[in-house]
């Protein structure tokens, strides 16, 4: 046993590169995993300032200064950024205030639906499994409602950090690239040939999944809030919203955040014309969204099986939360990666070199 750990450590650890980009990674994870939340606003203007990269990349091919480009796409980035403080999150908010108070009543009125279909069939529907179902229902929305309340009030400094900081150490990561990787690059080795071609894979790979997973959120909840507005569903923009986020986690988002399009759609206009509408619609969406726009967006960027993104999801997602269901494709494809270009030696075992030792 002794042996074959040796001859598997000799194998794909003896490599100086391979070394190096085990210290590499090592070093990375812990320190995301134990300082994650203490860097959280550098880590997310590092994030916001590769998506915004690709733009300026893209002008300063077409002869544009960067000093030209990044003041530009930076302009936008603000002008978005002002358009979620000032018109989007305070609507949100309101519909949210709106819908905890709506909750109780949605709750009465499923809880007369299902007695009634209890009585009908006693056997399928046991009241007293009806009463226990809906009272810890009744709980956990309350907590639900509370911890948002708290939340909101408790990280009224945190989001005046994140509007301050992080727009402008994004501008400077963006402005004085060049000078940050020449600089980040004095801390590693002059040959780095194995590092170089991971990153120019994984550059390709990541940033084309990152701006079309954000391309993809904005198209598909401006889609689902057409359609809710052109329908009058009640909380249109709380409901597209969900339904623009719940594409960062594929399969599993498409599929939870129909119950509460649904539930919204049934407590407005119950079983009529207008909720089968809205159900279809919804579908469609759904429909549209992952055999035309997914293929658009990402062509072969990824090609993962659909075991191996699950997995990554609740891997990365039980580690750093929402970033890491954000970045769990990512980081799915950079293992993939890894595996692929990580370099091994050939390692004989003492008898095979003494058998090839004799005449």
């Amino acid at each position: 046993m002794f042996e074959y750990i040796k001859a598997w450590y000799q194998r794909y650890f003896t490599d100086p590169e391979a070394a190096l980009l085990t210290v590499l990674l090592v070093i990375s994870c812990l320190i995301i995993y134990f300082l994650g939340t203490m860097l959280a606003p550098l880590l997310t203007a590092v994030v916001l300032a590769y998506m915004l990269e690709g733009p300026i990349s893209a002008m300063e091919q077409h002869k544009v200064p960067r000093l030209l480009a990044v003041n530009l796409v930076f302009l936008v980035f603000i002008t978005f950024l002002v358009f979620l403080v000032v018109v989007l999150i305070p609507i949100v908010t309101r519909q949210t205030g709106q819908f905890l108070q709506e909750v109780p009543n949605m709750i009465n009125n499923g809880q007369a639906l299902l007695m009634q279909y209890s009585k009908e069939y006693p056997q399928i529907i046991p009241e007293g499994s009806i009463r226990q179902f809906l009272g810890a229902i009744s709980g956990d929305v309350t907590k639900i409602g509370q911890n948002i309340l708290s939340i909101s009030f408790t990280s009224i400094p945190l989001i005046v950090i994140y509007l301050v900081l992080v727009p402008l150490m994004i501008f400077f990561f963006l402005k004085d690239k060049r000078m940050i990787m020449d600089w980040l690059s004095r801390f590693l080795p002059s040959d780095r040939r194995l590092i170089n071609h991971l990153w120019i894979e994984m550059d390709a790979q990541i940033g084309n999944y990152i701006r079309g997973k954000v391309y993809e959120i904005i198209i598909v909840g401006a889609a689902a809030y057409v359609v809710f507005k052109i329908w009058d569903l009640h909380y249109a923009s709380l409901l597209a919203l969900t339904v623009g986020l719940s594409v960062l986690i594929p399969y599993i988002g498409a599929f939870s955040i129909t119950i509460p399009v649904a539930l919204v759609a049934y407590f407005q206009w119950g079983l009529e014309s207008d909720f089968y509408k809205i159900l279809i619609s919804y579908i469609v969406l759904q429909f549209l969204d992952g055999n035309v726009l997914v293929p658009i967006l990402f062509g072969d960027v990824v090609k993962l099986h659909p075991i191996a993104i699950i997995a990554a999801i609740l891997i990365f997602g039980g580690l750093w939360g929402f970033w890491g269901v954000f970045f769990a494709i990512p980081l799915a494809t950079l293992v993939k990666a890894l595996i692929y270009v990580w370099p091994t030696r050939k390692v004989q075992s003492e008898t095979e070199a003494a058998e090839d030792t004799v005449p």
